[in-house]
């Protein structure tokens, strides 16, 4: 049993939040390998806080099922690292423990809310980590840190550990420097869990392939469209031209739905959180309230002092979703646009493999760029439909604008990961 690995963040990203123990060492397919793991990922008997001033010095009993996988497989788990607040924002600002920096430019953010997973790779801190994706949180600072990250499809990923946010949405993955890395990390964390009501009996034994001749891409043009910089979507469209001289070909196609998808997202998963983030009351989880005063304003003291702005506001906004004489209104309607989404991507794929386009619609921003809410929300468009179909999406460099990263985005049919690993393997492969 190998001791413990203390590490020492480099405070320039502070990727890192606190160390963890070594699984044991032996001849895992991770044997030797270091894995950062973001700290909404249960860690037996390591501060798990979500970056939350309310659960700081909550220690979890168990590991999440694929911390225990990890361990199985030989890896060091280096260290538990920063997000934004229970998953909830796009740039790793929103943690109690103040903001991770991007190691391309440290001016920047490294996106969210698997930030500091990103950066810690990014920087070489790791070789790989594992990130969570509610509505783009690995491929987001994947794409904004110049590296890969993959959102397996919904249930190949045991949920079991992970702290909820929006448990209809969200998934584990891996982040790496590299495709073949990520795909070694997905081989040891995927498949059936007993634990997970979620989870599917789907494997990932695989080795990426680089050929991809015949391959029909769908175009979306809604990804090249408005709010979309042109920049970045030329960068893109080049990276699409030479999978093109690799032997696929493209085939222009349409997402109506994603006029609503945002919306859409935006109302599921903060009225999942209003349900899931009830438990933080003081009395379960978190700090102990002043019993002196009513159960309502004690409650209310706990919630207000411990959780964040970002946190509270997605909480009352899940909660009047919910509410008496707007469910019908909000949430039922958010759940007609979901199903929307789902057939647009079926209808599309009856005619195509894969469809690609922009990771993300800018560069990484400048700190404290994205003050207000909405434009911060508005960054999300173009990763938030995987994750309402619950298909697979990565996230593999692509080239650069203004000098930093551009990350082109691969979705495939619902438990295709492997198909779509392949072709960000072959774009890998072409440009070196």
């Amino acid at each position: 049993m190998a001791g413990t690995i203390v590490f020492e963040p480099d405070d320039r990203y502070n990727a890192f939040l606190s160390t963890a123990t070594a699984g044991p060492q032996g001849s895992g397919t991770l044997s030797g390998v270091m894995v950062a793991v973001k700290d909404n990922i249960s860690t037996r008997g390591i501060e798990t806080t979500c970056a939350s001033k309310i659960l700081k010095g909550y220690v979890p009993p168990y590991d999440a099922h694929v911390v225990g996988l990890l361990k199985a497989a030989g890896a060091t788990i280096a260290g538990k690292t920063n997000l934004d607040e229970f998953g909830m924002g796009t740039t790793t600002e929103n943690s109690a423990f103040g903001p991770t920096l991007n190691p391309r430019d440290t001016s920047r953010v490294p996106g969210g809310s698997s930030g500091g997973s990103a950066a810690a790779v990014a920087a070489g801190m790791v070789k790989v980590a594992l990130g969570t994706d509610t509505g783009g949180s690995i491929r987001c600072p994947a794409a904004f840190c110049g590296i890969v990250g993959l959102k397996p499809s919904y249930g190949r990923v045991s949920r079991y550990g992970l702290i909820a946010y929006s448990n209809s949405l969200e998934q584990i993955g891996p982040l790496g420097r590299t495709v073949s890395d990520v795909s070694t990390l997905m081989g040891v964390i995927a498949g059936y869990d007993r634990h997970d009501s979620t989870s599917q009996n789907k494997p990932y034994n695989h080795t990426p392939k680089a050929d991809i001749k015949g391959l029909k891409i769908g175009i979306p043009a809604e990804y090249f469209g408005k709010g979309v910089d042109p920049d970045v979507a030329a960068v893109v469209k080049k990276a699409i031209g030479r999978l093109e001289e690799l032997g696929a070909t493209t085939v222009p196609c349409s997402i109506p739905s994603m006029e609503y998808a945002l919306a859409a997202y935006y109302v599921t998963c903060t009225s999942e959180a209003s349900s899931n983030l009830a438990r933080f009351d003081g009395v379960r989880y978190g700090p102990a309230p002043d019993w002196k005063k009513s159960w309502h304003d004690a409650f209310q003291d706990v919630r207000g002092s411990a959780f964040g702005a970002e946190v509270r506001r997605r909480i009352m906004l899940g909660t009047f979703a919910l509410s008496s004489g707007y469910y019908g209104k909000y949430y039922a309607k958010a759940q007609v646009a979901r199903r929307n989404v789902r057939e647009d991507f079926n209808r599309i794929f009856r005619d195509v493999d894969v469809i690609a386009g922009p990771t993300m619609p800018t560069i990484a921003f400048k700190l404290k760029e994205k003050s207000d809410p909405l434009s911060m929300y508005l960054a999300d468009i173009l990763t938030v439909p995987a994750n309402l179909a619950g298909i697979p999406s990565i996230s593999v460099p692509c080239g650069t604008s203004q000098g930093m990263p551009v990350g082109l985005q691969i979705m495939g049919r619902m438990f295709e990961d492997e198909r779509v690993v392949d072709v960000a393997y072959a774009y890998e492969q072409a440009v070196n």
